[in-house]
């Protein structure tokens, strides 16, 4: 298209035919931002579960006429905003099916001569028509300003059958056209719903509950995704239901496609829905079962408010809500964690103890993240068992430490188990290479001031010292960024073990558990128990998607006898652990960055175009060796022999990135761990970045606490520098 002046961008408004009727077209406006615009469009209604029926043909960008021949059969309405703001509007489709009780999409044409950037907006006064628009992400809620664009309208009504409503359409007080022009008077006809009554099975044949994706022929999602209300969420196109629970539906066909988290095989199944009651009889089948082991899957970082996935975040949903959503996913355990934005409601749901809408095996509490609040500038905290939720000094969030250590020693002192969320964050890496020697710039809210309170010891329940920092979360940013500051600070001799986690919705909003942590508990699930076996590196993260079940050195399990194993010089030790993977197909993943989600997934670790990963024992955060293992989900016992260790060490097994052991600390002549002069070093250098980025954010009155404590840090690694003889 021949490129335009800048006097001449506004738009040439003729008419043309569309399905019998003549509606305004604009003939000259600048490709690109119109472009733009409808790419925006098209992820809009893909994320809302309505995609256009058929996709959008690559060439329908091509230029202004295929771009309106392609999307103007779909309106409901015409807009056009003239050189003095008035609006008018044109009618659009000819008849406009919608379903009742429910909110059906339409598309708007908005021809916008004035160049206009005010939200457009939709009204009724129909009682049993309710009409709006969509603008949120990934659209802006204003008009754009360009000459041609296209926005997404919602209607639903109460009515059956023929219903009319007169619609009208302004972008301010004052613009609707004279002689009723703004008006628009447009004849539903609404479809009536079925209910149709959903039986999962689990794989014994219980009832269980699980998630229902139905998608009707056109690629649209049922029920319709926006303005979704709890236990239901807007950014999901799955619901959750138990067995005997119902959606409604209007008639037609659907797939359906049913998953209970990555621990089972999806199932897809076709639906018809008509007069007719329906049921949906569903049997779900695992490829594993790591509970049958002892090993039982957790996610300590879920939010159930805050985040503005939610219709209200200051209040977000309640636990019943989330539990749902939890037992759907076969998610053990689930921390919901109270925050910034959402502290002052949800902290009434705080009891220091599992939440009561939990039923065994599922259970679910409210915990803490220190986020918007406090020392959350220089890292936020996961605070897990807590048994008093507010730090002393007020009931609520203004008048916590700046200091992370403070609000560790705190939390320490009753017994919880502390550690940083999305530890990734700030620790951005130019390289992919593990481990690197690349300072991070310490400038986030990830694993930041960990690499201080890393070096401290702080007072436990008991009055005995314990380690300020109990875990890293993994899984839930870039591996490289995660996995490289543990690596350094392990091969420093210190023993921080590493938790899954989601941070749902706020990082991943798919569904919880994307990230978990699977802890070995030799009796019954408990939830204290489940977090002193994070504390105590009794588990492996994973993405759900491969498991590394019972691995030992020399037959000494994680989380056992401290995790230690001690071997004289010259003695080997051997590795073995029950390995299971399986690859979902999503073969597009392996050409991902680092730095592109998601972020941990088993199909980053497909061998080539082979149906195989690579296992890979892990010393001092060196591979020292590796086997393929077939990723059919089948569960081999594996094994390392006869591994030698120049000096002490601490070993782990990895599936990257899908899965990661904690490690277990191998002591060579009883000497303690310092694996790397490099490593020293390289945390001596972080704690000056570190400062040089967290001075700033810490109040006056714990200055003098903070440099202390980062003094207290150079020493510390300045010391093992000392001692370390590997480079």
């Amino acid at each position: 298209m021949r490129k335009l002046c800048s006097s001449l961008l506004a738009a040439v408004v003729c008419f043309a035919v569309a399905e019998g009727e003549e509606l305004p077209r604009v003939e000259e406006a600048k490709l690109q931002p119109v472009r733009v615009n409808l790419s925006r469009l098209v992820q809009a209604m893909n994320y809302i579960g309505w995609p256009f029926p058929g996709g959008v043909e690559e060439g329908a960008f091509r230029d202004l006429k295929g771009i309106q021949d392609t999307f103007d059969p779909l309106c409901l309405a015409v807009v056009t905003i003239n050189p003095e703001s008035r609006v008018s509007v044109d009618a659009g489709l000819p008849s406009a099916a919608i379903v009742q009780n429910e909110w059906t999409c339409f598309l708007i044409k908005v021809i916008n001569e004035a160049g206009v950037t005010a939200p457009l907006r939709i009204s009724t006064e129909e009682t049993s028509v309710w009409v709006d628009t969509y603008g949120d992400r990934p659209v802006n809620p204003r008009l754009s300003g360009i000459p041609l664009e296209y926005r997404i309208a919602m209607v639903r009504t109460s009515e059956l059958g023929k219903v009319s409503a007169v619609l009208t359409f302004d972008v301010g007080q004052g613009t609707q056209d004279v002689g009723f022009r703004s008006d628009l008077l447009v004849t539903f006809d609404a479809k009536e719903t079925f209910p149709v009554y959903l039986r999962p099975l689990d794989e014994d044949g219980q009832p269980t509950t699980a998630a229902f994706e139905f998608r009707d022929e056109e690629g649209q999602v049922w029920p319709p995704q926006v303005k979704r209300i709890e236990p239901d969420f807007r950014f999901h196109p799955q619901v959750y239901r138990a067995f005997g629970q119902s959606v409604s539906l209007p008639e037609g066909k659907y797939e359906v496609t049913v998953t209970r988290g990555p621990e089972y095989f999806p199932k897809t199944v076709e639906l018809k829905v008509d007069e007719q009651q329906s049921v949906l009889d569903v049997s779900l089948k695992r490829w594993i079962d790591p509970s049958d082991f002892g090993w039982w899957s957790g996610d300590h970082h879920i939010h159930a408010a805050g985040c503005k996935h939610y219709e209200s975040p200051s209040e977000g949903v309640h636990a019943d809500a989330m539990y749902r959503h939890v037992v759907g996913e076969d998610l053990k355990v689930g921390a919901n964690l109270t925050w910034g934005p959402c502290f002052d409601y949800q902290k009434q749901f705080f009891t220091g103890k599992v939440d009561n809408v939990s039923r065994y095996p599922y259970l679910i509490r409210y915990d803490v993240e220190v986020s918007g609040f406090g020392s959350h500038r220089s890292g936020h905290l996961c605070l897990l068992r807590l048994k008093e939720q507010i730090i002393p000094g007020g009931d609520s969030k203004e008048h916590w430490p700046t200091l992370c250590l403070n609000t560790l020693k705190w939390a320490q002192k009753q017994g919880a188990v502390c550690g940083p969320a999305h530890s990734g964050w700030g620790l951005m890496l130019p390289t992919d290479d593990l481990p690197n020697y690349n300072i991070p710039p310490y400038d986030g809210i990830g694993a930041n001031e960990y690499i201080v309170d890393v070096t401290h010891m702080v007072e436990g329940p008991e009055g005995e010292p314990v380690p300020a920092v109990d875990f890293l979360s993994m899984v839930d940013t870039p591996h490289v960024w995660e996995l490289n500051i543990w690596y350094h600070t392990l091969n420093c001799g210190y023993r921080t073990r590493i938790s899954g986690e989601t941070d749902f919705p706020c990082i991943y909003g798919e569904r919880v558990g994307l990230g978990r942590s699977y802890i070995k508990l030799d009796g019954k699930l408990d939830y204290d128990a489940w977090c002193e076996g994070i504390s105590k590196g009794r588990g492996y993260v994973s993405d759900g998607n491969s498991h590394l079940i019972d691995m030992s050195v020399n037959g000494v399990g994680l989380g056992t006898a401290g995790s230690e194993v001690k071997i004289s010089p010259g003695e080997t030790i051997s590795i073995s652990a029950k390995v299971a993977a399986r690859l979902t197909g999503d073969r597009g993943y392996a050409k991902l960055g680092v730095a592109e989600k998601p972020f941990w997934h088993i199909e980053r670790a497909r061998i080539g175009d082979s149906e195989k990963v690579p296992l890979e024992l892990v010393v001092n955060g060196e591979v020292v060796a590796k086997k393929e293992i077939q990723a059919d989900g089948s569960l081999s016992d594996v094994s390392f022999d006869d591994v030698s260790l120049d000096n002490s060490s601490w070993v782990a097994l990895r599936i990257l990135p899908s899965s990661h052991t904690n490690p277990v600390f191998v002591l060579v002549d009883e000497k303690p761990i310092r694996a790397s002069r490099k490593s020293a070093r390289w945390c001596l250098d972080s704690v000056e970045q570190c400062w040089s980025q967290k001075e700033k954010l810490i109040d006056a009155g714990e200055m003098e606490d903070a440099i202390a404590a980062y003094e207290h840090a150079r020493r510390a690694y300045s010391t093992i520098l000392k001692e370390s003889a590997v480079d």
